[in-house]
């Protein structure tokens, strides 16, 4: 399935099926995203950057940071159903703020927070 709006289509359909909506709150699930996020985060614990590099190759590790990452994406998306907002035009307003904030003449190559970027 490589189309968002299918995804939320059989992501409703999923929760409706077994009665879920009523725990999922606007609070219940932005709690889910954080804690499947640290799910997420946890598959690096301990770990170095050239670990982090080798476990892209493992099957087993590649599997768990799909359904991670899954997990997370679908509670976004079950976050702004509740909330009433469209996540993908969010997303594209987010970008156009950030293209805003990091100019490419500041930004490029640079890790500093867009608050920092004139400093040099």
């Amino acid at each position: 399935m490589n189309d968002l709006a299918a995804l939320q289509t059989a992501l409703f359909q999923f929760r409706d099926e077994r009665n879920w909506k009523q725990f999922h709150t606007l609070k219940n699930l932005i709690a889910s995203v954080s804690i499947e996020a640290a799910e997420l985060l946890e598959l690096t614990q301990w770990k170095t950057d050239d670990e982090m590099q080798a476990a892209k190759n493992d099957p087993a590790y590649r599997q768990a940071l799909q359904e991670e990452c899954a997990d997370v994406l679908m509670y976004l998306l079950l976050v702004a159903d509740e909330a009433g907002f469209d996540l993908l035009e969010a997303a594209a307003a987010k970008l156009k703020k950030n293209e805003q904030k990091y100019p490419v003449g500041l930004a490029y190559g640079s890790a500093k927070k867009y608050t920092k970027l004139a400093e040099d």
